[in-house]
């Protein structure tokens, strides 16, 4: 499912990245979170692919959904 979402340590200090490359998955998600559309981000980007965005907002998905607890 997640395929394309890589974590090495030795690559941009263990951030996940979309396939190994040094492009983190925060960088995609706060493009989307400026507006930019999967399409705008490739054409930008041409070395991602549609895929690796979506997957990216599906990583963020699956992290949002963790429960956490408040720390008072």
């Amino acid at each position: 499912m997640l395929g394309r979402i890589k974590v090495d340590p030795g690559v941009c200090e263990g951030r996940p990245t979309i396939r190994g490359m040094r492009i983190t998955v925060t960088f995609v998600l706060k493009l989307l979170g400026d507006g930019y559309t999967a399409e705008d981000i490739v054409r930008e980007y041409p070395e991602l692919k549609k895929e690796d965005v979506y997957q990216a907002a599906k990583y963020a998905a699956w992290l949002a959904s963790e429960t956490t607890s408040a720390i008072a």
